[in-house]
């Protein structure tokens, strides 16, 4: 937590004026603040004052001065604040919600003594602790105060916990107490919970502890029970005074603690469960802080201090912009405020359990909070504020939400949908179901109140695409599951949760009703539907017209309006509901009847008589009849009899408001007699179910009350006379016997001869019933009483009479039946014929009439034709031979298949005229391949090009037509028909037509005609990408001419043209695009130039305030001046920057210089407070009166300068004598001297420092003389003589040094003769140490002239043994060298033997050397790169030696890029398994992969050598501690590779053997992490080629281009692997270097692939095997099971397996077959030589194997 001040509310006085209180209002809105005068200062959430009002005494007797204000604090709803005063009241003031309202006492609570302190934590409870020490509650509903609990010492605070649900009072003995309204779950205690060492003014309740501060200036945290857990002692700082005031943070994470002119702040850390000081908060002359409140929201903390004033701080963890458009600010751990910068409404999301907000994220239209803690999920409305946390452990942050239901928010996870309720912190309920999709899942939470129904919360979901289930999220059960026989594409509840509407894939549409189960199609070709907001209504479109339900309980009464366009939404709103249709480019409304939408709500209120009032006011139509219907319903179902005699009035149904008339009548005079329901008595019960046609119920009923009479006379009402019988049957009554005359007498009476004939039949009279079912017209009943009984059977009168009245009514089926049973078979054909009863016919013919069987079967299949049943007609042709008939009958049937077998089985060309009908419905059916078959069998070969052509197959086409046209013709249809499709604006067909004929062009001008640039570009992309900047440049500016910017500046930046898209919006003045565009493709500099000229045009203020916007002020103003814009510098300068200005004179003055303007430069540079400059400006051009004169005018220190520079330019010029003038004018003597010495003037310089310096005159004086020696104006015979003279004079010393300088001369013999003299002299004469110093000095000397015996002998004679011996070693004098170090000093000798080895290595004498030292001979060799002499030695020395060598030579071979005798040396001399050599081997081994064209046969013996030799490297691995190491099993992969590389050259000499070197070029690819994946791609995809396996040879070879394209980049991330999914060919592969193909063979390939691609003859799909595998992967798609390779293909190894004694070998039994009978045909030494590879490799070849001799 960071303190920020950010204003100053109240400016504090000169003394002490107190603020004594302040509060903040809990709706964040108003901040209250009470000075010393008593006054109460009002500020909205800015910090402005908007009101204030005066505190008034207990009485007005007292006067204003009388008492102080001690506290305040807001009611919850921010409307009320109480105010604790020291004359023992509290006030409450009604403050009101708006500014400016009315001030108004609300309650009052006098009390026994003052009010110190003042919480107000819940509605209508005030806290209040009194200076007696009570603490008190006063109720501002009831208006009365009550003690909470009594103490004996003063309260000095009081503090509540976040929850505002507990509270803590401090009191003067440091006792602090614990007090809860409700503990919330927590358990804590309650009362005295702790003493504190003094009394505790500063006391504060945090989320996990309690803080205390006093006057002992320490603050101490304590625990939930009162045990200290830290203390932070500030007792020993001197700056610090004692506590007076804190408060809490509103998410209890953070505590503020004033003092004197600081602010202390402490922050929780959750994770270490303890308080951490942040910096505190020093503010010089606050003095001490006497109030401190904190915004509810947490974002501002004011403070108050001893002398009036009050502060304003920000209070923030940290900031951040979220998308331009909100403002997140986290105030605590688990406290963000997120505020929409444009509206300026805030949200405050908050943890309730104190969880760090880890991230807040914006979704859903920028209208839902989503955040996420370690172990809960926040979730909030902005819109209406509610917010929500739910428990919710890590999940990776892979949850999907979904904001489309407005109350409650979707989250997928892993297969599992949980829904959140806003404002509700549990979620209310998961279910699991794999389908994310909005539209295929509806929540309905409470969205209409129901009658009986508090909580109505339902989901309908997808189980699975065809399963629908309902839950009740409420109770937590399933209400219902629908399975449907299709794919459901929407489902959607109604607002009460009781009816599901839901659309499958075919477009049907479905209602469901939960409570009944019953599933109903409502509507088909179904393309929108809608339930009406706020309503049962349905609204849907099919086809062209609009179907609205007003009723769904009545699915067949639906209204439909015709429409011309497609439904977009319903909107509902200002009593009207319309729907909003688009016609082509317009927008129509349909508006729905209000009225009819309004009945459904009201029945849903259960308000049947507001129903009926409303349905009374409308015309009757089919919809107001629907409704009646479903009032009638439940009028009935809720026992409202009078209303639903009034629905069946106005539908018109009389007996039932008759029926129902009666009951009224009986029901209400039950209701008087006994003054209960009368729809309760049994007989309107039983007259209910009557009317429900439920018979046995309303029997029930009677029954139960035993009324018999009634249940006889109802059933005899109803002319149910079976159900009147066996009641009467069951209950013994007496009147049976008359009850069946009477039912047969009303049969007759009635005309129910059927009815009577069935009672005669029941009594056994058969031929009665005969005579009445014949007397009723029944003959066919009569026929099957004659057919049953035998004896009816054998009366031909019966029988004669039966028959006549059956073909009479044309039962000819039945007649037929009756002569067959009477062995009338003529007649009965005929009666079957007559009667089309061909079935029964057929049967009869071919047992009777044989030769009529084929005739019936025609006449059979005619029939069934006549009666549309024409599948059934087919068989019959085919059994009459009517073959064409049958055609038709198959097309009729639409039975293609069948049409087009017998059509293909006739010989007749008649038959032809139906191939173009049949051909016509596949093409319908997008069957094209068979249309085209039929289409081309029936000579109509103009219709599959049309039928192609229409389906967009527009390359079929073209191989049709080219097949069957010339390509011209062809062509100019394309072109013709493309022309067509464009003028009727089908682009993108037209576009197809003009590529499939190679037109692409023609395609681009039509885009750009029709100004369809994106398509445009697309185009030049694919077709002509060398021209694709210049497109976009060219569209950029045609658009910019249109003054269409930013489509101009897309194409701009496409055209890599920023700089024109920047020029184009200065031009139109449009500085922020010009300004964007710099500075998201210029790069900072163009930005800021960008901005510079924005500013420049600008100009004056508006300028630097721009400037200052984006922090470029400075920039500009150098940028100006350093580009000669004086004038804008100027003005930058004078309004903002006034300390630039003499900067800016002084780069003007400057400009000037260097312009010539001299007096401007001079006037400018003194301007800029550079005077100096100027004086140095004239110096240089030598003005030099000028420069005097600035000099004496403006910088005297500069007159010394320009008095200098005249004398040098005097000295350069000669003037010797005016140059030293004006030296000593400047006081230089100094230069004076140096000059004359420069130009030798020795003379001179000597004169001068006599003058004037005499104390450096020694000094030039041996400089003289050092010059002359250097000079050699003393001769060597001058210095010998000098020497002489000095020795004889005894001054030893300067003799030596004489002797000494004795150099460099012709002369050796007198140079040695001097040299030893001095040192003979020194020996002699001298100290031992200049001695020494002497002889070092002249012992080189010697040595150089090669005097090296007189050297040593000097170096001896001083016991210098070492410095001897080294001038030996010089002199090349080893024996006398060894000599002096044997006698004089034995430790030298191995430094002698040193040094003479590193001799002979020098005079590069090796065979010497050898003798001597064996390893740096070799070393030796190894330099001179003499390998062969290197090698031969070291094979004399032990084995490692050898090979130390032989890697050193291979890794220099490898360097210089000759890995092939790199490879030779191993082979010759071994590869042993030393780590150090692993890397030379994979180097060699990558190297020799790398090489370019080695899969050809001559590279056999290259392959060859490399297998051999990491074969017996593996196997001395094997023998080493490195055995399967990584580095073995890298190597054994490596020894796979070359295996194959070696077999394949192998097989590419033999012809017999190609499909073997193709399939190891594909085993390859799964090793492209060694084998470099281009080159890969490219031998394995032209192998392929080369064999015609061309499916395969596409996808390598594209990939190769793929790949290619990677490598020139640097980067394959962009590679599409598609076509390698599930094979084992890796997708991560180190990229090459570079390309291993040529250019040619590039562009080759490049054109292959375009025309096999074009051409469309390959199918994109790499072969699969038995596996449904890729068949050269050894890992199977489906289980993972790995296959072995075969060791002569490298493809898996399947079922016909050879395998080896090595474990893990094995070879595909046909491939190895292949191999060995190729190598006994062709004898070839190479695949001999593999043979012989894998024998040893493999532990021997198989039984069956190869003999080698």
């Amino acid at each position: 937590m960071q303190l920020k001040h950010l204003k100053t509310l109240l400016t504090p006085q000169e003394g002490a004026a107190k603020v004594t209180c302040m509060t903040w209002a809990p709706n964040n809105s108003k901040f209250a603040v009470c000075t010393v005068d008593r006054v109460v200062l009002l500020y909205d959430e800015q910090g402005e004052r908007r009101d204030k009002f005066s505190t008034k005494p207990i009485d007005s007797k007292y006067g204003k001065q009388s008492y102080t204000v001690k506290d305040m604090a807001f009611s919850p709803d921010s409307t009320k604040i109480a105010i604790g005063q020291s004359d023992n009241i509290i006030f409450v003031y009604r403050i009101g919600e708006e500014w400016g309202d009315k001030k108004a006492i609300c309650n009052k609570f006098v009390q026994t003594s003052a009010v110190i302190r003042l919480l107000w934590p819940l509605e209508h409870a005030i806290v209040f602790g009194l200076v007696e020490g009570k603490v008190r509650l006063a109720n501002t509903q009831t208006n009365k105060s009550s003690t909470i609990y009594g103490t004996e010492s003063c309260v000095v605070s009081l503090a509540s916990n976040v929850s505002g649900k507990g509270i803590l009072s401090g009191h003067a003995d440091g006792t602090v107490v614990r007090y809860f309204f409700d503990d919330e779950g927590s358990g804590d205690s309650q009362g005295k919970l702790l003493v504190h060492p003094c009394p505790p003014y500063a006391l504060a309740w945090g989320t996990n502890s309690i803080m205390v501060g006093g006057c002992d200036k320490k603050v101490v945290a304590y625990g939930r029970e009162g045990h200290v857990l830290q203390t932070f002692d500030y007792s020993r700082d001197r700056a610090e005074k004692e506590f007076t005031v804190a408060v809490t943070s509103p998410s209890g994470q953070s505590v503020v603690f004033g003092s004197y002119d600081r602010l202390r702040v402490y922050n929780w850390a959750p994770r270490r469960s303890v308080w951490d000081e942040a910096k505190p908060k020093e503010i010089p002359n606050l003095y001490t802080i006497t109030a401190l409140a904190w915004k509810k929201d947490g974002s501002r903390l004011c403070a108050g201090t001893l002398c009036g004033g009050v502060e304003q701080f920000d209070c923030c963890l940290r900031r951040s912009i979220y998308k331009n458009k909100f403002e997140m600010t986290y105030v605590g751990l688990s406290q963000v405020i997120v505020r929409n910068l444009s509206t300026g409404t805030r949200v405050v999301l908050k943890s309730h359990y104190g969880y760090e907000i880890e991230e807040v994220k914006i979704m859903g239209k920028e209208r839902y909070l989503v955040a996420h803690t370690s172990d809960t999920l926040l979730l909030g409305d902005l819109l209406t504020n509610k917010l929500s946390e739910v428990a919710w452990p890590g999940s990776g942050g892979n949850e999907k939400f979904f904001f489309e239901n407005e109350t409650v928010c979707m989250i997928f996870n892993v297969g599992e949908l949980s829904l959140v309720e806003y404002a509700n912190n549990e979620i209310l309920g998961s279910v699991r179901t794999e389908f994310m999709n909005p539209h295929l899942i509806s929540v309905r939470l409470n969205e209409r109140k129901q009658r009986g129904i508090e909580d109505s919360k339902r989901l309908a979901y997808l189980i699975d695409i065809k399963t629908i289930a309902i839950v009740d999220l409420t109770g937590g059960y399933n209400l219902g599951t629908i399975s449907h026989d299709s794919k459901i594409d929407w489902l959607e509840l109604n607002e009460t949760g009781r009816k599901l509407l839901f659309r499958d894939k075919k477009l049907r549409l479905h209602l469901y009703d939960i409570e009944t189960t019953v599933k109903t199609t409502v509507l088909s070709f179904c393309t929108y539907v809608q339930w009406v907001p706020g309503s049962d209504v349905v609204v849907a479109q099919n086809r062209s017209n609009l179907c609205i339900w007003y009723s769904i309980d009545s699915p067949e009464s639906v209204t439909m309006v015709p429409l011309r366009g497609d439904v977009v939404e319903v909107e509902r709103a200002d009593g009207k509901t319309e729907v909003i249709v688009t016609e082509g480019v317009s927008t129509v409304t349909y508006t729905l009847d209000e009225g009819l939408i309004e009945f459904g709500t009201a029945v849903d209120d259960g308000d049947y008589y507001r129903a009926t009032a409303f349905l009374e006011t409308l015309e009757m139509s089919s919809e107001t009849e629907a409704m009646w219907k479903t009032l009638s319903k439940l009028s009935l179902e809720a026992r409202q009899l009078h209303i639903a005699e009034r629905c069946f009035a106005a539908l018109g149904d009389v007996s039932t408001v008759r029926f129902l008339s009666e009951t009224n009548v009986i029901a209400d005079k039950i209701s008087k007699e006994t003054g209960g329901d009368g729809t309760e008595f049994f007989q309107v019960q039983a007259r209910l179910a009557m009317l429900d046609k439920n018979f046995k119920l309303a029997e029930m009923y009677y029954l139960e009350q035993n009324a018999i009479d009634e249940v006889i006379e109802m059933y005899q009402e109803l002319h149910m006379w079976d159900n009147c019988i066996a009641v009467a049957e069951s209950k013994g009554h007496p009147e049976l016997d008359s009850l069946r005359r009477s039912y047969y007498q009303w049969l007759t009476e009635t005309g129910q001869d059927e009815k009577a004939g069935e009672l005669k039949e029941g009594e056994g009279d058969y031929q009665g019933a005969v005579n009445l079912y014949l007397k009723a017209g029944l003959p066919a009943k009569a026929a099957r009483l004659a057919i049953s009984r035998p004896e009816l059977a054998a009366n031909s009168d019966a029988v004669g009479r039966i028959a006549a009245a059956l073909i009479k009514g044309e039962f000819y089926e039945r007649a037929g039946d009756l002569y067959e049973t009477i062995r009338n078979n003529q007649r009965a054909l005929e009666c079957y014929r007559k009667g089309n009863a061909f079935r029964k016919a057929v049967e009869l013919a071919r047992s009777a009439f044989p030769a009529d069987v084929v005739k019936l079967e025609e006449a059979w299949g005619d029939y069934l034709v006549q009666q549309k049943q024409m599948d059934a007609a087919i068989n019959h042709f085919i059994e009459a031979g009517c073959s064409l008939k049958a055609i038709e009958a198959a097309i009729g049937a639409r039975q293609w298949k069948k049409a087009v077998h017998i059509l293909e089985l006739q010989d007749d060309t008649s038959a032809g005229k139906f191939y173009l009908k049949i051909a016509q419905h596949y093409a319908s059916l997008q069957d094209y391949e068979v249309a085209e078959r039929l289409f081309v069998k029936g000579d109509h070969i103009k219709d599959a090009i049309d039928m192609y052509t229409a389906a967009g197959r527009w390359e079929d086409a073209h191989k049709l037509a080219v097949k069957c046209m010339t390509e011209e013709d062809a062509t100019a249809l394309y072109l013709s028909r493309a022309q067509e499709l464009e003028k009727d604006g089908k682009y993108k067909e037209a576009e197809r037509l003009f590529t499939t004929v190679k037109q692409p062009d023609f395609a681009i001008t039509m885009y750009k005609k029709n100004r369809m640039f994106e398509d445009v570009i697309r185009l030049v992309a694919k077709h002509h990408p060398d021209l694709l900047n210049e497109t976009h440049l060219h569209l950029a500016k045609e658009l910019e001419a249109e003054s269409r910017f930013s489509e101009a500046e897309y194409h701009f930046m496409e055209a890599q043209e920023w700089k024109a898209a920047v020029h184009m919006y200065r031009v139109s003045d449009m500085w922020e695009d010009a300004y964007r565009v710099a500075k998201s493709h210029g790069g900072a500099s163009a930005q800021k130039q960008v901005a510079y000229l924005w500013a420049k045009s600008l100009g004056g203020e508006a300028a630097v305030k721009l400037l200052n916007k984006f922090t470029l002020l400075e920039y500009a103003i150098d940028f100006a001046s350093d580009n000669c814009s004086f004038d804008f510098a100027f003005e930058l300068a004078r309004v903002s920057s006034k300390q630039k200005i003499p900067e800016i004179h002084l780069k003007h003055a400057m400009f000037m210089e260097d312009e010539g303007k001299f007096a401007e430069a001079e006037t400018e540079f003194i301007k800029a407070g550079k005077p100096k400059e100027a004086v140095l400006m004239y110096v240089h051009n030598q003005d030099w009166a000028s420069a005097q004169r600035v000099a004496e005018s403006h910088d005297p220190d500069s007159v010394c300068e320009v008095l200098v520079g005249q004398a040098k330019l005097c000295f350069d010029q000669k003037d010797f004598q005016k140059a030293e003038a004006f030296l000593l004018r400047a006081q230089r003597p100094e230069l004076a001297v140096k000059y004359y010495k420069d130009g030798e003037m020795w003379s001179d310089a000597m004169r001068i420092c006599k003058e004037y310096l005499p104390n450096r005159l020694s000094i030039l004086q041996e400089e003289y003389e050092k010059e002359a020696a250097k000079r050699g104006t003393r001769s060597v015979e001058g210095l010998v003589e000098q020497a002489k003279e000095w020795e004889k004079s005894g001054e030893h010393s300067r003799a030596v040094e004489c002797y000494l300088k004795v150099k460099d001369g012709p002369n050796t013999a007198m140079m040695e003769k001097c040299w030893m003299k001095a040192a003979e002299l020194s020996i002699k004469f001298l100290s031992g140490d200049r001695a020494i110093e002497v002889v070092h000095t002249v012992g080189p000397r010697l040595t150089q002239l090669q005097k090296y015996s007189a050297a040593a002998e000097l170096y001896l004679n001083l016991d210098l043994i070492k410095e001897a011996i080294d001038v030996f070693i010089q002199g090349e004098e080893w024996n006398k060298a060894k000599r002096v170090a044997k006698e004089l000093d034995p430790r030298y000798e191995e430094y002698v033997d040193q040094k003479y080895k590193e001799h002979l290595k020098n005079q590069g004498k090796v065979d010497s050397l050898v003798g001597v030292d064996v390893m740096a001979a070799l070393d030796m060799y190894a330099e001179r790169g003499q390998w062969d002499k290197c090698l031969e030695t070291a094979s004399k020395q032990d084995f490692k030696i050898l090979h130390k060598y032989v890697a050193l030579y291979a890794t220099e071979l490898i360097k210089d890029g000759k890995p092939s005798q790199a490879l030779g040396l191993f082979i010759r001399h071994g590869a042993p398994a030393n780590p150090q050599n692993f890397n030379i081997y994979k180097r060699l081994s990558m190297d020799l992969l790398n090489l370019l064209g080695t899969d050809a046969a001559e590279s056999y013996r290259m392959w060859a050598d490399l297998r051999n030799m990491l074969l017996l490297l593996c196997d001395n691995l094997s023998k080493s501690a490195e055995a399967n190491s990584p580095a073995h099993e890298e190597f054994e992969e490596m020894l796979l590779v070359a295996h194959y590389c070696a077999t394949r050259s192998a097989a590419k000499g033999v012809d017999q053997l190609v499909s073997i070197s193709t399939k190891l070029s594909v085993s390859l690819l799964r090793h492209t992490e060694v084998v470099p994946a281009d080159k890969a791609f490219y031998e394995a995809g032209m192998a392929c080629r080369a064999i015609g396996w061309e499916n395969m040879a596409f996808i390598f070879l594209n990939h190769f281009l793929d790949l290619s394209d990677g490598i020139q980049e640097g980067n394959l991330d962009a590679l599409d692997h598609a076509d390698f999914q599930d094979t084992d060919i890796p997708f991560e592969v180190p990229v090459p270097s570079k390309l291993h193909v040529t250019e040619s063979q590039h562009e080759e390939i490049r054109d292959w692939v375009l025309t096999v691609s074009m051409d469309q003859r390959v199918e994109q799909v790499l072969p699969r095997d038995e596996r449904d595998t890729y068949e050269a992967s050894l890992i199977a798609a489906n289980s993972g099971i790995r296959s072995l390779p075969c060791v002569v293909t490298g493809y898996p190894v399947l079922r016909n397996k050879m395998e080896f004694k090595t474990p893990g070998k094995a070879a595909n039994k046909d491939d190895w077959n292949k191999f060995l009978m190729a190598t006994k045909t062709t004898h070839s030494p190479e695949c001999q030589d593999v043979l012989m590879f894998i024998s040893q490799w493999c532990g021997g070849l198989p039984a069956s194997g190869f003999s080698f001799h």
